[in-house]
């Protein structure tokens, strides 16, 4: 699939395909990670229950880093 980058206020902005919405399963007000892969980019979406997941855990193994490696032996 093909998409033409276009100005958007002060940023460029890219118009996804529908089919590409439908297929993700995306609607407005979702949001997308965007990661640089080489020379290219990659658009994933964000799963609001996962990050919250995922900043506890940090959090969880940033407080307790010895605790858990101590266990873990």
């Amino acid at each position: 699939m093909e998409a033409k980058i276009r100005k958007v206020g002060n940023s460029l902005g890219v118009i996804l395909p529908k089919q590409m919405i439908e297929e993700l399963h995306l609607k407005t007000g979702d949001k997308l990670k965007i990661e640089r892969k080489g020379s290219g980019i990659e658009l994933n979406p964000v799963d609001p229950e996962f990050e919250d997941w995922l900043e506890a855990y940090r959090q969880l193994n940033s407080d307790y880093k010895e605790v858990l490696k101590a266990l873990s032996e």
